[in-house]
C-alpha cells in the first residue's frame, strides 16, 4: 500500500469523527471563550475544520512559508464550520493523492524571514501538523463541549455522554 493510501484512509476515518464533534457546536455560543487568551468556539471550530486542507496546501510547496496572517475570521455559522471541513478534506486528499512514496519521504522544509524554521520528511509535517495536530486540536474542542455542558460525542470510545458499545 503507497504511503498517501494509507495517511487518506485516516484523513477519511477521522473526518466523520470531527464531523460528528462539529456538528454539536452550539450555534447560540460561536463566541464564547474558555478564557480572555483562548479562541473562540467558533473560531476553534472553523480552525479543526481546516487543518487539512491548509497543511496539505502547505506541504504541496517546499519549501513551505509560514503564514503571514494566523488570525482566524470570526464564524456566522456551524453549517460554515461543516462546509470548510468538506472543503478541506476534499482539498487535502486531492492534494496527498498527489504524493507517491518518494515525495513522501522528501525532505520539507518551513521558512520564514529567509530562515529555515524546521524540516522533515514530508510524511512527518503531514502525520504531525496535519493529522496529530488536528486530533490535539478536536480535543481542545471537545473540552470546550463539556465546559459548555454539550453533550460531547464518543470519538475513540465512549465519552460520558455516548457509548457506541451499549
Amino acid at each position: 500500500m503507497a504511503i498517501a493510501d494509507a495517511l487518506i484512509g485516516e484523513l477519511e476515518q477521522e473526518a466523520a469523527t470531527t464531523r460528528r464533534v462539529l456538528e454539536r457546536v452550539p450555534a447560540d455560543k460561536l463566541s464564547w471563550k474558555p478564557h480572555p487568551k483562548s479562541m473562540s468556539l467558533g473560531q476553534l471550530a472553523l480552525h479543526v475544520a481546516q487543518i487539512p486542507g491548509n497543511v496539505a496546501e502547505l506541504a504541496a510547496q517546499n519549501p513551505g512559508s509560514f503564514p503571514e496572517n494566523r488570525d482566524q475570521a470570526p464564524v456566522q455559522s456551524v453549517d460554515e464550520t461543516l462546509s470548510a471541513l468538506s472543503d478541506s478534506i476534499g482539498k487535502a486528499t486531492e492534494i496527498v493523492q498527489g504524493f507517491d512514496d518518494g515525495a513522501m519521504m522528501e525532505t520539507w522544509s518551513l521558512a520564514a524571514g529567509g530562515q529555515t524554521l524546521m524540516s522533515m520528511p514530508r510524511i512527518g509535517l503531514l502525520r504531525a501538523i496535519m493529522l496529530n495536530h488536528w486530533y490535539h486540536h478536536r480535543g481542545q474542542l471537545s473540552v470546550y463541549l463539556r465546559l459548555l455542558d454539550v453533550a460531547v460525542p464518543s470519538i475513540y470510545g465512549p465519552s460520558a455522554d455516548e457509548n457506541p458499545f451499549a
